[in-house]
């Protein structure tokens, strides 16, 4: 048991502390970089982390949802810091960033697949810093020398040609929408969603005149207003399925969100299995340990017929 037990709340942080005699353990949720969606609540093992939407002022746009965690039932695992979407929570031990749960391989491990050719980058384009919808991206022009090209336009054609474009994403925070991959040059950027599901609207359950879900969604393009701005519709090749439209609804099933399937790192865990069931469902959930089953006969399978080749 900690000696001592520490909750601050302020405008900008949420920061619960667990002091031992020789350990500290710290969980901080950054609200700046909170979206409000229902992903940490889903998996926290312990239910410690909840959701709740703001009361709505009239005549104001709906606020994203406050995420509060409970210092009695939280126990420092770190499972919201590994499956937050957006890099908003982070445990420390002792002050630097620890993750048991990945290191003991007990639970995965998101999987952001993100491919960067910078080759086929146009020289003067650095479209793809104003793309990302929450700031990840930083584009640089580098001269044959390696040093940043701060005077692009003043260059002349034969040195504009050696110039170099640097992407650097900050891919521990990003939700893979691929909205990046869509704004730049065919090829430049690849994503591959570590969230796959789907997303609809009943138009006919909705207020007239609500907002609320495309107020709060933090991926532009994602949700959209009709041409006549009266209803939201969706565009499902942006959204990354955190929920945070989901939680603000204020109509029951007016929006109908299903996670699928989450690409993740090997485990073997029945801590993640739970967590899926619940980020998931619990048919997705065994269509995944199915599949896994599957796997292992066929890996099985094969190291026995590369045994019985070999002793022939």
């Amino acid at each position: 048991m900690p000696l001592k037990t520490v909750k601050r709340d302020t405008a900008d942080t949420l920061t619960l502390e667990w002091i031992l005699h020789v350990k500290n353990y710290k969980l901080t949720l950054d609200k700046n970089l909170c979206k409000g969606c229902q992903i940490c609540s889903l998996a926290c093992p312990k239910e410690a982390i909840s959701v709740k939407k703001h009361e709505k002022v009239q005549g104001e746009k709906a606020k994203k949802a406050k995420v509060d965690i409970d210092l009695a039932k939280c126990n420092f695992c770190g499972i919201c810091d590994v499956t937050c979407p957006y890099g908003a929570l982070k445990l420390t031990l002792n002050g630097d960033h620890d993750l048991s749960v990945l290191s003991k391989e007990s639970y995965p491990e998101l999987v952001r697949d993100i491919k960067v050719d910078t080759r086929q980058c146009p020289k003067e384009c650095t479209e793809c810093e104003h793309a990302c919808p929450i700031g990840l991206i930083t584009a640089t022009k580098v001269g044959f020398d390696g040093k940043p090209v701060s005077n692009f336009d003043s260059l002349t054609p034969s040195q504009k040609q050696r110039v170099q474009i640097n992407l650097s994403i900050q891919k521990e925070r990003c939700p893979t929408c691929r909205v990046c991959e869509f704004k730049c040059e065919p090829g430049v950027i690849k994503v591959r969603k570590f969230m796959e599901g789907k997303i609809g609207i009943d138009q006919t359950k909705c207020p007239e005149g609500c907002t609320d879900c495309l107020d709060v969604c933090p991926i532009t393009g994602a949700l959209y207003l009709s041409d006549d701005g009266k209803k939201v519709n969706v565009n499902e090749l942006f959204c990354d399925y955190c929920g945070a439209c989901k939680v603000v609804c204020p109509v029951e099933d007016a929006l109908k969100l299903k996670r699928t399937k989450i690409i993740h790192t090997p485990v073997h865990s029945g801590t993640w299995n739970k967590a899926l069931e619940r980020l998931t469902s619990p048919e997705d959930a065994v269509k995944e340990l199915k599949a896994k089953g599957s796997q292992k006969l066929r890996q099985t399978v094969g190291k026995r017929f590369v045994f019985e080749e070999v002793i022939r």
